[in-house]
């Protein structure tokens, strides 16, 4: 979010810049004209969305658009199922806008604070072994190039370049709408329970495969999974929401205010972390309950946290796990914040965490007051010794000379990047880091 006085920073407040210029188009038009006024001025120029990344994929030294306004939906395909929607439109508003077409999206990740071009350019991704992250559903794009004109990609128009811009980094073009390809609204039934971990981890792979979603989390410093198995049924199944009360002492106290204030006790006093952890094992994720499915999906998130994650090939992730946890006992670390372990199936997008082979997912978080460097850099060794990819929009330490080896259509990516952008109007450091200059 942009500040008085001219200074961006991020949601974590890992990443901050005071841009040259900040504007807030409302209209494609607007966004062209920005575009062009930044070429004049020799000035690089970004889009961003609600500030979710923990990177600086979004930071815009140049000129820097809001896309606050450029929102909506721009029109329905009833018979193909598929909504365009402006660039800046943020999840959570996106079901309401297709439920009137009785539609959904396919699937969501566990925040829906994020902008549909944002999500989609750092590869936001749910759960589920048989569906793929939010870039995988589009469809087709229009998006402002380097010299302010408009490009349309789609099955039937420039497809060939539809797997590099549906997942772009922002580093292709500004994107203003996007179309995605939806489903018949659904209704999930969701349970959450506490397991014996070890038996979650040694079944990891035949769990997931078993149902339309599936993930755990583990607090350090317990023997215990927290699941949450997620079944999709169809629209007008009788329903079990949760209950108003249920969701304010669940999902805003426990999740919430308890959990600050754990965070902030276990930096005054590490040592209490382990017996915390055991207690918030007890108490977190104990319910079944069902609903329309962007609200069993969504969580809330109020406790402001840094985060890495890392996507490994499937078959490695109950290896991955094990070595993640050897790295927290050997160090003695005191980790306040519990472990996420997801999974997504393989999809052809060329910067994709899940090109090419069905993938895990595990997310490491602090605390963001707490130094995350020693944990976060054991974490990606580990990751890195498995196959992993880091998500483009979490922290990691990776550069192109690295990345390169782990996409095999990198290359074709970046060519395109010169094609479209060869003067770098869309640059800022971290592209130049991932991809080069």
């Amino acid at each position: 979010m942009t500040r008085p006085g001219g200074t961006w920073q991020n949601w974590a407040r890992t990443e901050r810049v005071r841009p040259l210029t900040v504007e807030y188009p409302s209209t494609i038009e607007a966004v062209r004209r920005s575009v062009r006024s930044a070429a004049a001025r020799g000035r690089p120029i970004k889009a961003v969305g609600t500030g979710h990344s923990f990177t600086g994929i979004a930071v815009a030294p140049g000129t820097l658009l809001e896309l606050t306004e450029l929102s909506g939906l721009v029109s329905v395909d009833r018979e193909r199922r598929r909504a365009r929607l402006l660039a800046g439109t943020r999840l959570h508003r996106i079901p309401a806008l297709l439920a009137p077409y009785g539609l959904a999206m396919t699937n969501l990740g566990d925040i829906d604070r994020q902008s549909l071009s944002g999500a989609i350019s750092t590869g936001t991704h749910g759960t589920g072994a048989r569906f793929g992250g939010i870039a995988s559903q589009v469809v087709a794009a229009t998006l402002v190039t380097a010299d302010g004109d408009l490009l349309t990609v789609s099955e039937t128009e420039n497809a060939e370049m539809l797997p590099a811009v549906a997942l772009g980094l922002g580093a292709l073009g500004i994107l203003v709408d996007i179309t995605i390809q939806c489903v018949p609204a659904f209704v999930l039934e969701a349970v959450e329970r506490p397991e014996p971990l070890d038996a979650v981890v040694d079944d990891l792979e035949t769990r997931a495969d078993a149902v339309d979603h599936f993930e755990f989390s583990w607090f350090p410093h317990t023997a215990t999974a927290l699941t949450k198995t997620n079944t999709r049924l169809p629209a007008g199944t009788a329903t079990r929401p949760l209950t108003a009360t249920s969701r304010l002492v669940d999902d805003v106290l426990v999740r919430n205010v308890v959990h600050q204030s754990v965070c902030s006790a276990g930096r005054a006093a590490p040592g209490l972390v382990p017996g915390i952890n055991r207690l918030s094992a007890r108490v977190w994720g104990d319910r079944t309950f069902s609903d329309a499915s962007h609200r069993v999906f969504a969580t809330s998130r109020g406790v402001r946290f840094r985060e890495m994650e890392y996507a490994v090939p499937l078959e490695n992730l109950a290896s991955a796990f094990r070595g993640v946890q050897r790295v927290i006992d050997e160090n003695g670390w005191h980790v306040e914040f519990p472990i996420e372990v997801r999974v997504a199936a393989a999809d052809d997008l060329w910067l994709s965490t899940a090109t090419g082979r069905a993938t895990g997912y595990l997310a490491v978080h602090r605390y963001w007051t707490v130094d995350p460097t020693a944990y976060f850099a054991a974490v990606e060794e580990v990751m890195l010794a498995h196959g992993g990819r880091p998500h483009w929009g979490k922290m990691h330490t990776l550069d192109a000379t690295a990345l390169r080896a782990r996409y095999p259509r990198f290359d074709d990516f970046t060519a395109l990047r010169d094609r479209l952008d060869p003067h770098r109007a869309f640059r800022n450091p971290y592209l130049d880091r991932v991809l080069g200059g």
